[in-house]
C-alpha cells in the first residue's frame, strides 16, 4: 500500500492511552476508573458498529473503552435480541401505568379505605374485606390472562379513549443543525436537559449549560448515511422526542447503526419521574428497533450501553431479555444467564469459557494500520520508515489491538 495525498476534508482520530485513573461515577472511587479514549472528528456508522462490538462507547465525539481488568467497575457491553423480546411483568406494569396516565391523567391510586367518619348514605354499603380481596384477585387473574398474549407493540399502541387527559407523541429527529425540526426544538430540548441534570443528578448549572448539552448529546462523529437495504430514516445519530400535550417531556438519544439501535442517553422532565421514563423509553426503543428491522433485516439488536454487575443499580439492564454480554477477551457474545454466575464470583471475568477461542480480529499486521501524517494518508509501515524508527510503536500497537485489524486499516490515526 503506497502513501497518498489526503484531501482537506479527510479527518482522523487522536488516541489517548489513559494510564491515569479518574473518578468513578458508580462506586465513587476517586481514582479507580481506567479507560482508553479517542477523539473522533468523523467516522462511518460501520466503523462505530465495529468499535462498540469491541467494547467501545461514545460520549459526544469522544469514544472510550474501559480497561476491564484494571477499572474498579468493569463495564460490559450489553445487547438485547429485539425480535425475541417479551416484556416482563414489571415492564407490563410500566406500560400500563403510562397508558393510564395518558387516558386518565393520573397514576393508579390504591383502594379507598371504607373506614371514615360514619356511613355515607349515598354510597353502597361496605363489604367484608375477605369478599373484596377475592374479587380483586379474580380481576387480577382475568387481567393477567388478557395480558399474557399481548405483545410489546400492542401495549404501546393500545387504543385510548377519545377524551383522554393527555396526548403523547414520539418524534424522531436527526441530530443535524441544518435540520429545521431539530433546530425548532433545540432550545426547549437544551433547557429540559439542564432541568434533568440539576434535579436528578445534582449538577451545578455550569455543568449542564447549552454548550455542554451540545458537546455531550448533539455533537456526534457519525456521518448520516442512507443505503438501499437500510432503514428509511437512514443511519446516524437521532433524538427521539416525547411530546406531551405540545411540549417535550423526555428525549432518548440514540444511534441507528447497521445491525442495531444503540442507546446513548435519556433525559426527562423531573415532574414525571414517577412514570419510570427510563424503562418506558427503553421499551419504546426496542419496539422501534423491531420496526426498523422490517426495513433492514440485519438491524435486529438493541444495545443498552454498559451492564455493570458490580453496581446493583445498573443491573436493571439485564432484565431486557434475551440479552448477551460481550466477552472482553474474545469479543464474542455470551448469553447473560451464563455470565451472571461468573460475575457473582468476580468483578472481572472472561465470559467466553472456550480456552481455545481468541480474538478473531486481533492485529495481524501492524504495518497495514492507516495513519495521517503531515496531511498524508499512509500505512504505518511507510510512516515508520519516514520517521526512521518512530518511538510510538507501542502506542500504535496498543491502539490497533483495541480497535482490531479491520478498523485499524480503515480509520486514520493522527500522528504529529
Amino acid at each position: 500500500m503506497s502513501s497518498k495525498a489526503c484531501p482537506v476534508t479527510c479527518l482522523s482520530l487522536e488516541y489517548f492511552g489513559g494510564e491515569d485513573g479518574y473518578r468513578c461515577g458508580y462506586c465513587k472511587s476517586q481514582t479507580g476508573n481506567f479507560s482508553r479514549g479517542m477523539w473522533s472528528h468523523t467516522m462511518t456508522v460501520q466503523d462505530y458498529q465495529d468499535l462498540i462490538d469491541r467494547g467501545w462507547r461514545r460520549s459526544g465525539k469522544y469514544v472510550y473503552k474501559p480497561i476491564m481488568q484494571k477499572t474498579c467497575c468493569p463495564q460490559y457491553t450489553i445487547r438485547c435480541h429485539a425480535l425475541k423480546f417479551q416484556p416482563s411483568k414489571s415492564h407490563k406494569k410500566i406500560l400500563k401505568k403510562m397508558n393510564r396516565f395518558i387516558s386518565k391523567g393520573e397514576l393508579q391510586k390504591g383502594q379507598e379505605d371504607c373506614a371514615g367518619n360514619g356511613a355515607d348514605p349515598s354510597r353502597p354499603p361496605c363489604r367484608k374485606a375477605k369478599e373484596l380481596r377475592k374479587e380483586r384477585r379474580l380481576q387480577k387473574e382475568q387481567m393477567s390472562q388478557n395480558n399474557q398474549s399481548k405483545t410489546l407493540e400492542e401495549f404501546i399502541s393500545e387504543s385510548l379513549p377519545e377524551n383522554s387527559a393527555h396526548c403523547l407523541e414520539v418524534r424522531l429527529v436527526p441530530v443535524n443543525f441544518e435540520d429545521p425540526q431539530f433546530m425548532a426544538s433545540y432550545q426547549q430540548s437544551s433547557a429540559l436537559y439542564a432541568q434533568y441534570q440539576m434535579a436528578i443528578h445534582g449538577d451545578d448549572p455550569s455543568e449542564c449549560s447549552e454548550s455542554e448539552f451540545k458537546r455531550f448529546l448533539c455533537d456526534s462523529p457519525l456521518e448520516a448515511e442512507y443505503a438501499p437495504d437500510g432503514p428509511e430514516v437512514g443511519y446516524g445519530s437521532f433524538h427521539q422526542q416525547y411530546w406531551l400535550d405540545g411540549r417535550i417531556v423526555a428525549v432518548g438519544v440514540i444511534d441507528i447503526l447497521p445491525t442495531c439501535v444503540s442507546s446513548v442517553y435519556l433525559y426527562y422532565h423531573p415532574d414525571f419521574n414517577s412514570l419510570s421514563l427510563g424503562s418506558y423509553s427503553a421499551l419504546r426503543e426496542i419496539a422501534f428497533t423491531k420496526q426498523l428491522q422490517k426495513q433492514s433485516p440485519k438491524l435486529s439488536y438493541y444495545y443498552l450501553g454498559f451492564y455493570i454487575h458490580s453496581c446493583p443499580k445498573m443491573r436493571y439492564k439485564g432484565q431486557y431479555r434475551p440479552s448477551d454480554l460481550l466477552c472482553p477477551e474474545t469479543y464474542v457474545w455470551v448469553s447473560i444467564e451464563r455470565c451472571i454466575p461468573l460475575l457473582d464470583n468476580s468483578r472481572y471475568a472472561r465470559l467466553n469459557q472456550d480456552p481455545d477461542l481468541g480474538d478473531a480480529r486481533a492485529v495481524r499486521d501492524l504495518g497495514r494500520a492507516l495513519v495521517l501524517y503531515r496531511r498524508t494518508v499512509m500505512p504505518y509501515a511507510a510512516y515508520s520508515r519516514k520517521r526512521k524508527g518512530s518511538s510510538d510503536e507501542m502506542e500504535v500497537q496498543q491502539y490497533a489491538s483495541l480497535v482490531g485489524q479491520d478498523c485499524a486499516e480503515r480509520i486514520l490515526l493522527y500522528r504529529s
